[in-house]
C-alpha cells in the first residue's frame, strides 16, 4: 500500500533558450518535476534545443509535453499578436507535431510517448477569456493525437474547449503566480503577480493540494481544484521554489509524480 496521502504532478517549462542563449535553469529543475512543457521554435526554443530537452526529459523520467505560442521570440511569446483561429490552429498544429518527431526520433517511450499539451504565455491568456482562440487550440491537439492531455485553467474557455474537443482536461494551478477572486491569474504588469518567495509559494501548494483553496491578491478565499502545478523557469527564484516545493510535498505525504505514471507503491 502506497504511504502517501496525495498525488501531485509538478511541470516546468523548459527549452526555451535558443542558440547560444539559455532561458530558465533547466538543469537544476530537471530532477524536481515530474513534467517539461518544452518550447517548439516559436516563443522559445529551436530544433536542436527540443532535441536536446527531449533527452534529458527522458534521462530524469520527466514525461515530455509540448508548449506551443505566438511566433514571438523577441517578446518571449508574452505580447498578444492578431492571429486567426485557422492561424493558430495551424501554428500549434505545427509545434505540437514537431515536438512529437523528437520524441519518436529520441524514442521515448514512457509514460507515454508525448504526455500533454500545454500553450505558452499570451495564447494561453487569450485562450482562456476567447472561446475561439481555445477552439483553436483545443481542435490543434485533436486532429494531432486525441489521446494528449490538455492543460488548461481552472473555469476557463480554455477548459471548455478541451472538454468540448473530447480531450482529457488536465487542471492547472501556479505555484508562482497569484490568484483573482474570479480564478484569473493577475496580469504579469501588476505588482504581486509573481510570487518569489520559496517558502510562501509552497506554503500555498501544499494549501491547496489539501484544502483545494488559495488566498486571493484581494484577499479573498479561491476554491480550486488541481492536477498539476506549473512552475516557470524563467522566475529568479524557480530553482529554489522548487526545492522548497519538493521538501514541503515531501514533509506533507503527497507524492510527485508524471500523470500517466502509477502510483508507486
Amino acid at each position: 500500500m502506497s504511504s502517501w496521502r496525495y498525488r501531485i504532478d509538478l511541470n516546468s517549462d523548459l527549452g526555451e533558450g535558443f542558440g547560444p542563449f539559455r532561458v530558465g535553469a533547466d538543469d537544476e529543475l530537471f530532477p524536481l518535476i515530474s513534467s517539461a512543457n518544452v518550447a517548439c521554435g516559436f516563443h522559445g526554443g529551436d530544433p536542436l534545443m527540443m532535441a536536446r530537452t527531449v533527452a534529458r526529459a527522458a534521462e530524469h523520467g520527466v514525461a515530455v509535453g509540448a508548449h506551443p505560442g505566438f511566433p514571438d521570440r523577441g517578446g518571449f511569446g508574452r505580447r498578444t499578436l492578431l492571429a486567426t483561429p485557422e492561424e493558430i490552429h495551424a501554428d500549434v498544429v505545427y509545434q505540437v507535431g514537431a515536438l512529437m518527431a523528437f520524441c519518436a526520433a529520441a524514442g521515448v517511450t514512457a509514460p507515454l510517448p508525448m504526455q500533454h499539451v500545454k500553450a505558452h504565455g499570451a495564447l494561453y491568456n487569450l485562450a482562456v477569456k476567447d472561446r475561439a482562440v481555445a477552439d483553436a487550440i483545443a481542435r490543434a491537439v485533436a486532429d494531432v493525437d486525441r489521446s494528449l492531455l490538455f492543460f488548461a485553467l481552472p473555469g476557463s474557455e480554455l477548459e471548455r474547449a478541451g472538454e468540448a474537443a473530447g480531450l482529457t482536461v488536465v487542471r492547472e494551478a501556479f505555484a508562482d503566480r497569484a490568484y483573482h477572486d474570479d480564478g484569473s491569474l493577475v496580469a504579469r504588469s501588476q505588482p504581486g503577480a509573481v510570487i518569489h518567495d520559496p517558502e510562501v509559494a509552497a506554503a500555498r501548494m501544499v494549501r491547496l493540494i489539501e484544502t483545494g483553496t488559495l488566498s486571493t491578491i484581494e484577499g479573498g478565499t479561491l476554491h480550486l481544484h488541481a492536477d498539476t502545478i506549473c512552475l516557470h523557469s524563467d522566475t529568479p527564484t524557480a530553482v529554489p521554489i522548487a526545492r522548497a516545493l519538493r521538501a514541503a510535498l515531501d514533509a506533507a505525504g503527497i507524492a510527485v509524480r508524471p500523470l500517466a505514471a502509477p502510483d508507486a507503491a
